[in-house]
């Protein structure tokens, strides 16, 4: 319903602001549910982490199929998808989505949250960076110095762990490859999921079959209460993207490379308080770094970019990290 003035007439400046206001609540609720996903997950460690990729993908691809289908735009994008070229494309990135997927769950089912946490930090910080390697784009001053905090976060992090958090460093590159390719592609989020879930669909179900030959599998082990977590697995993936789908049509860019915060936050608070994850002073310094780090570059690109333009160029670039999950 249209906004209007006492007078009756249209109140063009209400109507913005009643969208802007869903389209928080709809990302709000979007990173909210990517970031307590993780208990979901947590919930299903005593199974294998690549047998649930395989009942992720294949859940998803049949969620994914139905929805399109029952909005008539299934058979347009099986259609597009003869394109040669845009199959290659979809075909990348849905081996680097897997890559980052599984890494993911690997991490949650081994104690790891933290370090995922880390990784959906740095991400806003490896999309500037590659947008400046990639596209040749100028760094600014102020990304520089936040590029410097976060190398010496890996560095001090690196020392805090014994080794290379190579979790979260995983993470990070997959998301910020994935970004890019899903930049470069025509099709929108939900028709670039659906075509890239179906595209794995055949080795996920593979996949699923191979598992089942181990006696720990889901299907030699797992209790009802498991199978229904199971199968609600394509639901609990593709809800959330449905509902940023919904915000990144009604918020800035700005405004939702703010909100999107909220999940390496979520993991972060579940990993230390809820799953006592260890956290060393020296881990915690590493944060530190990494979180001023974000704050410069943040502050960076609120200040140089207009709410009514679009964001572009490096200063931008944490902007472009759409569905961290």
């Amino acid at each position: 319903m249209a906004v209007t003035r006492d007078d009756g007439t249209p109140d063009a400046a209400g109507d913005a602001a009643s969208v802007r206001r869903s389209g928080l609540i709809w990302g709000s609720a979007a990173y909210l549910f990517w970031g307590l996903v993780t208990i979901y997950w947590k919930h299903l460690e005593h199974f294998d982490a690549f047998e649930l990729i395989g009942y992720r993908i294949t859940s998803s691809a049949l969620v994914m199929g139905v929805y399109t289908a029952a909005t008539g735009r299934l058979r347009p994008i099986l259609a597009r998808l003869r394109d040669r070229a845009l199959l290659r494309r979809i075909l990348f990135a849905s081996i680097v989505l897997t890559a980052n997927w599984t890494t993911y769950v690997w991490a949650v089912v081994h104690g790891r949250v933290i370090e995922t946490a880390l990784g959906y930090f740095i991400t806003p910080i490896g999309l500037m960076l590659a947008g400046v390697v990639v596209l040749h784009e100028t760094m600014q001053r102020a990304q520089q110095v936040a590029l410097v905090f976060a190398v010496a976060a890996v560095v001090v992090l690196t020392i805090g762990y014994g080794n290379v958090p190579w979790v979260s460093l995983i993470i990070a590159a997959t998301w910020v490859t994935y970004s890019f390719a899903k930049k470069q592609s025509p099709l929108t989020a939900i028709e670039s999921l659906t075509a890239e879930t179906m595209v794995l669909f055949i080795p996920a179900v593979a996949l699923v079959v191979f598992e089942t030959t181990r006696s720990a599998s889901a299907v030699h082990t797992g209790s009802a209460s498991d199978w229904v977590l199971i199968a609600l697995t394509g639901v609990v993936t593709t809800l959330p993207l449905l509902m940023f789908a919904v915000a990144a049509h009604r918020l800035p860019l700005t405004t939702m490379a703010l909100v999107q915060y909220i999940v390496p936050t979520i993991n972060f608070l579940l990993g230390w308080l809820a799953y006592h994850e260890t956290l060393s002073a020296l881990r915690v310094v590493g944060f530190v770094l990494v979180w001023i780090g974000l704050v410069i570059v943040s502050l960076d690109s609120l200040r140089r970019t207009r709410p009514s333009l679009p964001v572009t160029g490096a200063g931008g670039a944490i902007a472009l990290a759409g569905d961290p999950r």
